[in-house]
């Protein structure tokens, strides 16, 4: 399983700025003021061969005094639920305050390895400063500054030493994995209980009532895969909570873990912003994307025109990745719930598809030679020969020019576009690569 370290701490204590150092990244706005972190933060990060996933819960803050302190305490119980390793970020300069109180209060209760990070110690008077957080009862504050990057190499060499041991699942790696992701109540459940015939996922018409992460070895009917279900356990109280939050966070382990992402959207509520952040989720860790639009038997007017209609709008907003199928099915009724195995099947073996480099040359270099990439400066850039890469984690094409850093973005998308006109990679993300020839 991909471990997951989440950032918690009051605002302003610079929690995006030690994301983007984790993560290599500009993505977190940066600015001086408190609760500027919008986004949902998600981003992968490596140290010394270990790869894990960073979340940054600032984005959950809404900004105002009375609600400030419960948000923070929702932001900390959701780290403590879903992360391996939280990162309670606290600010020198500024001493202990009641909020960083509040935490830790919260934090000394889980089981979960909590580490301290003392950040802004930009000198060494400040480092002796540090010492009054051990009145946090949370151990020894690492003293970084994140701005710098001074003490974030200790830090990481500990969190990963705080990692749990590598507990391989025995899964076989021809066989596809399939994860079904996507809002509360978008009907998860109800479609893993059609697959596997056994009501397996507890149902419930209370949003968010999922028990145990499973991996499901599925094999009847002619197929064969693993289901990942994403899942995690919901405690009673939580439930009325806002749960939007939860389905991000819930998502990325099992869209890690998978090759195949089963996004369900519930046709009753159309596609929301949720819908999309799953979906960048999906295609920042390229994985391969049907789309089941659920509950279809509930729409009044199911004519092939609303069908076309609904279709244009996901491709719309999915944009520019539209090429990917969709399929519209009730989990309720079982309609169409082959149809979704067959389509991630197939879109799994298209994940796997080679293209022979004769047969790739001969289609895509008249192509080029029709439409070359725009010159600039008066050079002109020429593609002689191209191949797939073997062994690659997507289809990857490498094309090997005479000055390829002058191939630009809009480019690599036609010739993205032609393999797809030409061969199968439905639902497949595809890497293309310019290369020194």
């Amino acid at each position: 399983m991909g471990n997951l370290v989440a950032i918690v701490g009051r605002p302003n204590v610079g929690k995006s700025t030690l994301f983007n150092r984790l993560t290599k990244t500009r993505h977190a706005i940066v600015s001086d003021q408190a609760g500027t972190t919008r986004d949902r933060q998600y981003g992968k990060s490596e140290w010394i061969g270990r790869e894990f996933s960073v979340v940054d819960t600032g984005g959950w803050v809404v900004n105002s005094d009375d609600i400030f302190e419960e948000e923070i305490r929702k932001q900390v119980t959701l780290a403590t639920d879903e992360a391996d390793v939280i990162l309670f970020v606290v600010d020198v300069p500024n001493g202990v305050t009641d909020l960083d109180q509040a935490v830790a209060g919260i934090l000394r209760r889980t089981k979960k390895p909590v580490v301290l990070v003392a950040n802004k110690t930009d000198t060494n008077d400040l480092i002796y400063s540090a010492a009054e957080f051990y009145s946090l009862g949370l151990g020894d504050p690492y003293c970084i500054s994140a701005a710098t990057g001074s003490g974030t190499g200790d830090l990481l060499d500990y969190v990963v030493s705080l990692f749990p041991k590598e507990a391989k699942e025995e899964v076989d790696d021809n066989i596809p994995r399939f994860a079904v992701v996507g809002r509360p109540n978008a009907g998860k459940s109800s479609l893993v209980n059609a697959f596997i015939g056994e009501e397996r996922n507890i149902v419930t018409d209370i949003a968010g009532t999922t028990r145990d992460s499973i991996y499901t070895r599925y094999n009847k009917f002619g197929f064969d895969f693993y289901l990942v279900d994403t899942a995690g356990i919901r405690r009673k109280n939580k439930v009325s909570e806002d749960l939007e939050y939860y389905s991000v966070m819930r998502s990325i382990r099992s869209i890690e873990n998978s090759d195949v992402c089963i996004l369900m959207i519930d046709a009753t509520r159309g596609i929301e912003s949720q819908d999309l952040n799953i979906f960048q989720l999906i295609q920042r860790n390229n994985k391969s994307l049907v789309v089941v639009v659920n509950k279809w038997d509930l729409v009044e007017e199911k004519t092939s025109v609303v069908m076309k209609e609904f279709e244009y709008a996901i491709r719309q907003r999915m944009a520019p990745f539209d090429d990917f199928p969709i399929i519209f099915a009730s989990a309720l009724t079982k309609q169409r719930i082959f149809k979704v195995l067959e389509t991630a099947k197939d879109v799994f073996l298209s994940r796997k598809a080679r293209v022979s480099t004769a047969k790739l040359n001969e289609e895509m270099l008249p192509l080029i030679e029709a439409y070359p990439p725009p010159s600039i400066k008066g050079k002109y850039i020429k593609i002689k020969y191209c191949m797939q890469l073997p062994n690659t984690q997507i289809p990857s094409f490498v094309f090997y020019a005479n000055l390829p850093q002058y191939v630009k973005e809009p480019y690599k998308r036609f010739l993205e576009n032609k393999i797809r006109e030409r061969w199968n990679f439905c639902g497949t993300p595809i890497n293309i690569f310019i290369r020194q020839k």
